[in-house]
């Protein structure tokens, strides 16, 4: 599937509907540069999943794992950017969540592609204008 959005309330109301299809132990993997838009369409994918609007989604570039709950299944937020080397990555615990009641995404997934299982749904975001984005999702 391959979409193109016009603005950051499109992205994010995309996110969310696509999060109506996800269950437990979905996993996402996101790709695409800085300012694509990735932690944008995870803030929606929240959305429509119930996280509360006052619950504040954002990157775990420093934390590495940020975990929202209070909707119809957690959220387990990964964030690789940082992270340096496979075994790294490895250590963070992945494999508990990836068989767990939540959903899980990652952003930065493309550094470490052989960590993540086979039924992984790849989200590619691209900047085509200011606030146009593609989202391809595989």
């Amino acid at each position: 599937m391959q979409k193109i959005t016009n603005s950051l309330k499109e992205t994010q109301e995309l996110a969310a509907k696509f999060a109506k299809k996800l269950g437990p132990s979905s996993i996402i993997a996101f790709v695409g540069e800085l300012g694509a838009g990735k932690t944008s369409f995870i803030q929606g994918l929240a959305s429509g999943l119930g996280i509360k609007k006052n619950y504040y989604v954002n990157s775990p570039t420093f934390t590495i794992l940020n975990v929202y709950h209070g909707g119809k299944m957690p959220i387990y937020h990964y964030d690789w950017y940082r992270i340096g080397c496979e075994w790294e990555a490895a250590d963070l615990g992945l494999e508990e969540h990836f068989d767990g009641k939540g959903v899980t995404v990652i952003e930065w997934a493309e550094k470490f592609p052989n960590l993540l299982p086979e039924r992984t749904i790849w989200v590619k975001l691209a900047v085509v204008g200011e606030d146009k984005r593609r989202i391809t999702v595989k």
